[in-house]
Order: structure tokens, then sequence, then C-alpha cells
């Protein structure tokens, strides 16, 4: 496993890591094909496997992530690093200092090591939000303070109103296809010292290779996803073949392919999800291994002959979900 440091905390963190959107989620298929005793078994496999960052959400499964992934280190808390997230309805100063007590106590710790904001709210104060998340690591609450889905001038922003500490994250969607934060995320991040966390880093699975045209998803999150529309899955059959070719040379699979993609940054660090112990395992495989340089030139040259449709008609959404 490959570790880098978060931010400028001094703590090591795998740049593979386990994202638990997934859990407690009907959306996804929580109860249905997948349950807790494979998670708890997914995120411990990881474990095992050199992955010590954890992220997690007080909104995910209406809170019942938090609990499980609570379950699954319970014994182990010294070698795992817990991040989760306070939601945007609860930003203001009191209710950031409420939820925090609550997803300590669903996490069963004593202390979150990174606690984020998991998205910018423009009807309350970025300075009450982050007096309160200054108090949150005084109090010893939580170690360091995090952001999710920001941009660059509203990350500037609510560094700026903090009177002690720094931000030292900032998670965004980021994978193979989904690539703005390229544009000014990264090199701020680079520059500035500040690690960013990819969330969706497999594009909710398209990058395994185990979708396309023929065999779209049924699951509500990726069928709204336009990602997954037929047509796009059509014009990202090159770079799926492309992935399959370079795993199959190099004995690994498409998904280790597009995760060590992403984690050739060394201020990067990817969040996939894992619902069963295998995947966690094939996820953890994606950091011992390093693209070469033709791999990486003809990668970059098959993703610009890309070209995506970003935007459906929300009335063809009832359509689409229906459609086998």
């Amino acid at each position: 496993m490959l570790y880098v440091e978060l931010g400028r905390t001094g703590l090591k963190v795998s740049q593979i890591g386990v994202g638990c959107w997934q859990i407690g989620s009907r959306s996804w298929g929580w109860g249905a094909e997948y349950g807790e005793e494979e998670v708890i078994q997914a995120i411990r496999t990881a474990i095992d496997h050199g992955v010590n960052f954890i992220d997690t959400a007080e909104i995910y499964g209406g809170g019942e992530s938090e609990k499980i992934v609570g379950r699954a280190i319970k014994e182990i808390k010294e070698k795992v690093i817990i991040a989760t997230k306070v939601w945007p309805t609860h930003l203001t100063y009191d209710n950031v200092l409420k939820a925090c007590e609550r997803s300590l106590s669903r996490l069963g710790v004593d202390v979150i090591d990174l606690y984020q904001i998991h998205w910018p709210n423009p009807f309350i104060s970025i300075n009450q939000t982050m007096r309160a998340m200054e108090r949150l690591v005084k109090e010893g609450k939580i170690r360091h303070i995090g952001l999710c889905n920001f941009s660059l001038k509203q990350f500037i922003r609510a560094q700026e109103v903090l009177k002690r500490e720094e931000i030292v994250s900032n998670q965004v969607k980021y994978n193979m296809i989904e690539r703005e934060a390229e544009r000014e995320l990264i090199p701020y991040a680079e520059k500035n010292k500040i690690t960013i966390i990819a969330y969706s880093p497999l594009a909710q699975g398209l990058l395994t290779g185990k979708y396309g045209p023929a065999n779209r998803p049924r699951d509500y999150v990726r069928r709204i996803n336009i990602l997954f529309d037929e047509e796009n899955l059509k014009r990202l059959l090159p770079l799926i073949q492309l992935l399959k070719e370079i795993a199959g040379r190099r004995g690994k699979t498409p998904a280790q392919v597009a995760l060590n993609w992403l984690i050739r940054r060394p201020e990067v660090i990817a969040i996939p999800g894992a619902k069963r112990p295998a995947q966690a395992e094939e996820n953890a495989g994606a950091a011992d291994f390093k693209l070469t340089d033709d791999e990486l030139r003809i990668i970059e040259e098959t993703l610009r002959n890309i070209r995506i449709r970003k935007t459906v008609s929300l009335l063809k959404i009832p359509l689409r979900l229906l459609r086998g």
C-alpha cells in the first residue's frame, strides 16, 4: 500500500481508502444485494491489506453507515483514520456541534480524525460554521477540518475565516471521465499541500468494465447518472477496452488500472466503495503497481478522443429508469 501525508497534518493515510456511501442505502441495493455482515468484512479486509482511511457521513443510510463503520472498527480503532461529514442543513454553529456529537456516538469513537463539511450552504454563513469547527478541534472532538464539493473560491473563503486551523482536504468527484478537479482544485492543492479525496473514483463502477450499452445498470443511483446513458456507454467503449487490455498485460483488473491512474498524483487519495471482501481486496491491489509512461500516454490520448454527453432531459428520466 502507498501512504501519503494528509495535508500538512503529519498523518499518513493510504492512497486507497474505503468510501461508505453505499452502506445502509437502499438506493444502492442495501438489504437486497448486500448487507451489514458483508460490508463489515469488506472494511476489515481492506484494513488487512494496508488501507487505513475510511470515509463516511452522517447522511449515508440515515446514520446507519456511521454505525456500521463503528462496529467494523470497534476492536481496531488504532489502525484507522476515520473521516465523516456534517450535512449542509446542519451548518449553523450550534447544529455543527450537535451533529458532531451524534457522529461520535454512532461511530463509537472519542475523536474524529477528519471532520468535513459535506456541501457548501449559501444560506448559512461560513463564518459560524468554521467557528464551530475550530471549537471542535480545541475541545478534542475532531483532529482536522476538511471540505467536500467546494469550488476553489469557496475553499479559499472558508480558509480565510479560520483563525487557528488549516483546512487539510477537499473531497470532490474525480475519475478518468470526470476531471473538472484538474482545472483549478488539483493545481491549488499541489501548490498548497492540500489533499484531494476523490469520490466516485470508478465513476460509480463504470470504469470496472462491468457495464456497457447492452448491460446497463438497474439500481436507481446509476440509472439516473448521465454517464450510464446508452449513448455515453457506447462512446466510452474505447476507454473500457483499453483498460481491459492494460489490465490483462499487467495481471490487474480494469478497476485497478483506473484507480492507479488516479493515485499517480501524490496529492490524491481515492475512496472506492466496497460491498464485499473481494472488492475491498481488489481495490487495495490498485496501489501495488505503477502505470508506465507509455500506458499513461495511451490512456490520455484515448480520453482526449471521447466526448461525453453531459445533460439529459428530466422528462426522459422515468423512461431511462424503466428501460431494461
